[in-house]
């Protein structure tokens, strides 16, 4: 029995959001990202389906993807807010799914329907609440052939890129499939062929060349210290004594290894997001802890912790620096986090998502830092530039931008993940991190509470991995660079320019369908009942 066409195009809508998760890590197959656009493509180009056609193809297709993808948001707090979630996003893929079918009307379908895939993903990524950037198909590239071309065109020019290529496939596919039903040779199919193998060539030639723009001037010994929590949940920091013993503990044994001569001497050390959730500067107790491993190692450390400031507390992060390789009696410098965490770090709307959770009153009440997103240690190898982007903040673009714009030789991704167990969250966020390395063209150090901490050169390879739920301590050298990438320059541009080549060619293939059904009711009458163009496709 034949099925009919819109069971066969929501089927492959599926069949696409599907594919486009397995390309997310931790499976990281990246390849199967364009190929799931290519389904998507085919969904809403071939027969010239209605917009409302589209709108349930997108929401069908992330659906597929977004409720695979975010399960770690329900962990510990049950299924509604993951699926609610999952929900949302799709709805933004399902605004994608009308709009592309209007603008793939226009000539150059590929193009567009990248435009449009580049477009949305930038107003999810930044409405409401400060958006949620999760699930960026540039995201899923960390082994691909395209990742290199980052440094050029940013993450948004990398999500055009990996929808162009598979707009283009399926576009090749569409027209062998049309040139073998009428036996007729086009020279259609080379074109999208083409569109579909420069983008790969082109990151082959950028991957050799390495990162455009920046140079490396020195390399560092970083040591990453993954001091791990009492327990996984929610509660993991009911024992806050214990986190910051843990990484007290790990950075005592670090010392001691360099003092034995099984390690060379760090010139920086690095502890993770809430390191010390006990406010060092309020609680003698900590700071004398701190000190004590400071003074241990005999290097600067840099720990994540809470500094309570008028009722409302910052995510901070402080620099603890030596003299004589004795630890300073306080900070010499701060990074208070920038982008704060909606419905983790503060609630909008609370009394009205208090009655969808019994969870919404653990969320915080955070307060957004301002300033600079660098810190100088001053390490034994001279002082560094470090730019900080807390956990959050590495989805979005502005936060590693402006610590290169900052002056950030190299990055710093402080993060707590503790929170979401063993799920993929922690393999989705590291993810990002590799991208960003090749974006800035700085290598970085993840480090985590319970992982997965990494150290990541500047073409998004990891030079070292410690594994979930373990205490552990990563230590290399990383290469301080200076420089910025044509991706750094460019800034929010790329995404600016696909926003309003949409406006604009949505608005022309609105207006151009009008115009042709005003003629065609001029010139020949349009049957009664008979549909608009737009409504036709």
């Amino acid at each position: 029995m034949k099925l009919p066409l819109w069971v066969l195009r929501l089927a492959g809508a599926a069949a696409g959001g599907g594919l486009m998760f397995a390309a997310f890590p931790p499976r990281d197959l990246w390849f199967l990202a364009p190929i799931s656009l290519a389904f998507l493509y085919v969904v809403l180009r071939a027969g010239a389906p209605r917009p409302r056609t589209g709108a349930a193809a997108g929401f069908v297709f992330g659906l597929a993807f977004f409720v695979p993808l975010l399960p770690w948001i329900g962990e510990y707090v049950g299924p509604l807010p993951w699926l609610a979630l999952a929900v949302v996003m799709a709805l933004y893929l399902t605004a994608f799914g009308a709009v592309a079918t209007i603008v793939m009307r226009l000539r150059f379908a590929p193009l567009w329907f990248a435009v449009a895939w580049t477009g949305f993903e930038a107003i999810r990524s930044s409405f409401p609440f400060g958006g949620f950037p999760w699930g960026r198909a540039a995201f899923s590239q960390t082994s691909g052939l395209l990742l290199p071309l980052t440094s050029l065109v940013g993450v948004p020019g990398l999500s055009f890129l990996v929808a162009v290529v598979g707009a283009a496939a399926g576009a090749t596919a569409l027209s062998a499939i049309d040139a073998r039903r009428s036996g007729t040779y086009r020279t259609r199919p080379l074109v999208a062929l083409a569109v579909l193998l420069v983008p790969l060539i082109l990151g082959s030639v950028v991957s050799a060349a390495g990162p455009i723009g920046t140079h490396a001037t020195s390399p560092i010994d970083v040591a990453a210290v993954q001091g791990n929590v009492p327990r996984l949940g929610l509660d993991f920091n009911a024992q806050r004594r214990a986190v910051l013993d843990n990484h007290v503990q790990e950075t005592m044994a670090l010392a001691r290894e360099v003092t034995a001569g099984e390690r060379p001497t760090p010139d920086l050390v690095l502890w993770p997001e809430n390191a010390s959730d006990i406010p060092p500067l309020e609680n003698p107790d900590a700071t004398q802890l701190i000190r004590a491993a400071v003074t241990a190692v005999g290097v600067p450390v840099a720990l994540g912790t809470l500094m309570p400031n008028d009722g409302q507390p910052t995510n901070t992060v402080l620099l603890w620096g030596v003299h004589d390789r004795i630890a300073d009696q306080a900070p010499s410098g701060r990074y208070d986090k920038h982008i704060i965490q909606p419905f983790g770090e503060y609630l909008p709307w609370r009394d009205f998502f208090r009655h969808f959770s019994s969870y919404a009153d653990r969320a915080g009440n955070f307060a957004a830092g301002t300033g600079s997103s660098v810190i100088t240690p001053v390490t034994p190898s001279g002082p560094v530039s470090l730019g900080v982007s807390t956990c959050w903040e590495v989805a979005f673009d502005r936060s590693t931008r402006k610590a290169v714009d900052d002056g950030a030789q190299m990055l710093y991704v402080p993060t707590n993940n503790a929170t979401f167990g063993l799920t993929d969250m922690s393999s989705q966020q590291l993810a990002m991190s590799r991208v960003r390395a090749v974006e800035t063209g700085r290598d970085v150090a993840v480090v985590s509470t319970s992982g997965l901490s990494a150290l990541i050169s500047s073409d998004g390879s990891v030079v070292e991995q410690s594994g979930l739920f373990e205490a552990a301590t990563l230590q290399d050298s990383l290469e301080l660079r200076d420089g910025r990438t044509p991706a750094v320059v460019l800034g929010p541009w790329p995404e600016r320019f696909a926003l309003l080549a949409l406006l604009i060619g949505f608005l022309y293939a609105l207006a151009r369908a009008t115009n042709l059904d005003m003629f065609a009711a001029r010139r020949f009458g349009r049957p009664k009942g008979r549909r608009s163009s737009i409504e036709r496709h």
